[in-house]
């Protein structure tokens, strides 16, 4: 039995076979997707909560899936026939990209940097792939890589699209990339242009800056973004790309041949890991944040468990309270936040507290907080903080080193580049991997006279006999996570009500 082949665009391959065949890579690409039976419309019968990666009627399958293709072929004794060439490689040597980027002469903050050999063979791989998800540790260089490869496809004449998650991070992405230009006399403001809410629709430039929110509703306009003829897609913290309004930015590049997610964290969920691998290919990583910090590159993590446990009459109502009532009672508890500001105005240092919600907790940390600091400095981030409001305060992180910073995990655990931060504060519980790893990247970069960060990991006991609360089991799951990253964690069991 055959299985046949051919490139449709660099989204899609045509794949297609005997009927019987086709049923069974339909099914063989079937993937559940996480929290689809909460959807109306798998509550309605109208979904089933599967995600179908083979179109059965388009006959397509995305090109990044190639080599999952190859595998479901030979473990059922298919033959596999490919017409032409499909994923393209180049003949770019390592050396050629250290030369090149050695001559980019790269500064930050006025001095010389020294590019990293992992970083080095990140973009090596990059460019000779033709598509990949770079999965890279935050503090290893991200966006010094992507100013590299910027850098090489617009030598070779190639157009560059980079896409963010949020407004804030084009206005990082833009100031880093002219702090590496500093030196060496590149204006980023005749190459790059940004796009999001203010800023012209007008493409005139050949790299572009945007998000996802902002590429969306004019993907969704006719042949618009197909129209730009871009060469290069590139998406930092890529892990977003799951959600569907990406997919469908991706899918309007049809043309676009190199292709590179970046990230800190790959998504933890088979269904998030394969739509991405086949957006942008397979996953490459050339280090882990343990090897970093066995070579002394970013801050030394200390992890505190402060496991606060409350009274048993808590824990017979609350253990079986429905997960929002468990949260509501824990950001809504008065001895609880007191609590978390006493530990945030004990600390040394600039820290950063994470909340999940604003007017329910972040609003309340923060004015509780601020009544008590004194002269010390307290700042407040969440989403209706405009984005120059943002970059100022996280200036104002670089110049002071004993800033409390209150903020929601939705506006600082992703992407933000605040090498002060020395303290971070988990104020609200979570279990998802790429938000707990993300969140701790805030505190890994280094800055001089900084070696170590420490980050308060706050869970709460509200069980009873042998059933367990929500958040608790949550617990678990970041402990999982941390003995996975190889890091260290010290436990503190306390009472919160001062009970023995």
């Amino acid at each position: 039995m055959k299985v046949y082949v051919e490139k449709f665009n660099e989204v899609f391959l045509r794949v297609y076979s005997s009927p019987d065949v086709e049923a069974e890579l339909s099914e063989h690409f079937k993937l559940e997707v996480p929290g689809a039976k909460y959807t109306p419309q798998y509550k309605a019968g109208l979904w089933n909560g599967f995600a179908y990666l083979y179109s059965l009627a388009r006959k397509t399958l995305y090109v990044g899936l190639l080599h999952y293709l190859r595998d479901f072929c030979q473990r059922n004794q298919y033959e596999l026939e490919i017409a032409g060439q499909i994923n393209l490689q180049d003949q770019i040597t390592r050396e050629q990209i250290e030369a090149y980027v050695k001559e980019l002469n790269l500064h930050s903050r006025g001095k010389p940097i020294e590019t990293r050999d992992y970083q080095i063979d990140t973009i090596h791989h990059a460019l000779n792939n033709f598509r990949a998800i770079a999965k890279s540790p935050t503090s290893s260089g991200k966006s010094l890589n992507l100013y590299a490869l910027i850098r090489w496809h617009l030598d070779n004449n190639r157009r560059v699209l980079l896409i963010t998650p949020r407004s804030s991070l084009v206005e990082q992405m833009y100031s880093d990339f002219e702090d590496y230009s500093s030196a060496n006399g590149w204006d980023v403001s005749q190459y790059c242009q940004k796009l999001y809410s203010g800023f012209t629709k007008f493409i005139e430039k050949p790299v572009l800056i945007s998000t996802w929110q902002s590429l969306h509703p004019l993907a969704k306009k006719g042949n618009w973004l197909q129209n730009q003829n871009f060469d290069v897609v590139m998406v930092d913290e890529c892990h977003t790309a799951a959600s569907t309004s990406l997919i469908g930015i991706m899918e309007k590049l049809p043309y676009t041949q190199y292709r590179l997610g970046t990230t800190g964290t790959v998504a933890n969920t088979k269904t998030a890991l394969i739509t991405l691998e086949g957006l942008f290919g397979p996953v490459y990583q050339a280090i882990t944040t343990k090897e970093l910090m066995d070579r002394k590159q970013v801050s030394q993590l200390k992890i505190k468990s402060l496991v606060l446990k409350y009274p048993p009459d808590f824990c017979k109502v609350m253990c079986k309270a429905e997960y929002q009532t468990e949260m509501d009672f824990l950001v809504g508890l008065n001895e609880r936040n007191k609590f978390i500001c006493n530990l945030a105005l004990a600390t040394k240092g600039n820290t950063l507290i994470l909340c999940q919600y604003v007017e329910k907790h972040s609003d309340i940390l923060h004015e509780m907080i601020q009544e008590k600091a004194g002269n010390r400095p307290v700042y407040y981030v969440h989403g209706k903080v405009s984005v120059e409001e943002r970059e100022k305060i996280r200036g104002l992180l670089e110049q002071q080193d004993n800033v409390i910073l209150v903020s929601t995990f939705g506006t600082f655990s992703t992407g933000v580049n605040a090498p002060s931060i020395e303290n971070i504060i988990f104020a609200s519980p979570s279990k998802s991997a790429i938000r707990v790893l993300q969140s701790v990247g805030r505190g890994l970069r280094l800055k001089e006279g900084k070696s170590h960060c420490t980050l308060f990991d706050i869970s709460d006991v509200l069980s009873w006999k042998n059933k367990h609360n929500h958040t608790i089991r949550h617990s678990a799951e970041r402990f999982k996570l941390y003995s996975e990253q190889q890091f260290q964690v010290s436990i503190n069991e306390i009472n919160l009500f001062g009970l023995q």
